[in-house]
């Protein structure tokens, strides 16, 4: 699976990182970035609910 964050989207609320901060986190610019591309197996099932968590979409998983 990959996770990437639409910065153009992201109003930085925190929910994703809050849900998985082992592949999401806030930058200095307060908006959520992925730390990773690719999601190990064992944290797909929290990417996915951080995205459906995102108020603005803003997060894109691709299997």
């Amino acid at each position: 699976m990959k996770v990437k964050v639409n910065r153009d989207s992201c109003i930085g609320c925190g929910a994703c990182a809050a849900i998985c901060e082992d592949v999401f986190e806030i930058d200095d610019e307060g908006l959520s970035t992925a730390k990773v591309e690719e999601v190990e197996d064992d944290k797909k099932q929290e990417v996915q609910d951080a995205a459906d968590s995102c108020p603005t979409g803003a997060i894109e998983v691709e299997e």
